[in-house]
């Protein structure tokens, strides 16, 4: 199984527009962010997790062939808004992707971008998604995957453990009962905002807090502001860096390398 970081960026993405800040003025790629998102490779399936606004131009960057499947974390709009770019892969396939998330998350995409899931048949729209609600932990594609209530300032998300690998963005607080689901990681891909705190999401210490109970083989900082500097991954403790778009995991036996 191989993942790739598409996009480790907070909503603005960074370099932020109107910004000339250090980082985001950085000659520096890995200082250069797209809206957060992650893929899993497994034996030729593609598994999606978001669809951020970026989805086109990772999708190009890291030549993905096809979509075989969604997961789906919360509705906010850096998470959800690039949904209309997976047409280019039903225009190609004709395939039906099935997607999953909790019950509120799938009521609320459905709703709000009715034609992705029914269609449009005046304007031409054929349906793009098939709608599954996560209600526990489910087999897809050989690999046993746990969806992670998260509390996500006012609201809520959901996190994903696929295997031995735990995705967790945009999150202020993982319940016990929840960080209970997380034990014996060998990857653990969690919000780290910045370094000033935040009401909704982790920021660098408390995220290091998380990672320190959970005692993952590796863990890498996701969804990052401007504030942070790629090269100042080297004042991490051990075993924890940064994310950059491109990154690749390799978790059969946790290796990285560039895309």
């Amino acid at each position: 199984m191989k993942i790739t970081i598409l996009g480790c960026g907070t909503s603005t993405g960074v370099p932020m527009v109107g910004c000339r800040c250090e980082v985001c003025s950085s000659p520096e790629p890995k200082d250069k962010r797209t809206r957060a998102s992650i893929i899993v490779q497994t034996s030729g399936r593609y598994l999606l997790l978001d669809t951020s606004p970026d989805l086109r131009r990772q999708a190009l960057r890291e030549k993905i062939p096809h979509i075989s499947a969604v997961l789906f974390t919360h509705t906010h709009a850096d998470h959800i808004n690039g949904i209309d770019d997976l047409r280019g892969y039903h225009l190609a396939h004709k395939r039906v992707v099935p997607c999953y998330g909790e019950k509120e998350t799938i009521e609320t995409i459905s709703r709000n971008f009715s034609y992705i899931f029914t269609g449009l048949p005046q304007a031409g729209y054929t349906p793009l998604l098939e709608p599954h609600i996560v209600t526990g932990t489910f087999n897809l594609f050989n690999h046993k995957i746990t969806p992670i209530p998260l509390i996500h300032g006012y609201s809520h998300a959901t996190g994903y453990r696929i295997d031995d690998t735990a995705y967790l963005t945009d999150c202020s607080s993982v319940p016990e009962a929840s960080m209970a689901k997380l034990a014996g990681l060998d990857v653990l891909i969690i919000d780290a905002l910045r370094y000033t705190p935040h009401p909704a999401h982790f920021h660098i210490d408390t995220a290091l807090e998380v990672a320190a109970k959970l005692k993952p083989k590796r863990t890498i900082l996701t969804h990052l502001t401007h504030e942070v500097a790629y090269k100042d991954g080297v004042r991490l403790p051990r075993g924890v860096e940064f994310a950059y778009d491109g990154m690749t995991i390799d978790s059969s036996n946790n290796r990285k390398s560039d895309a």
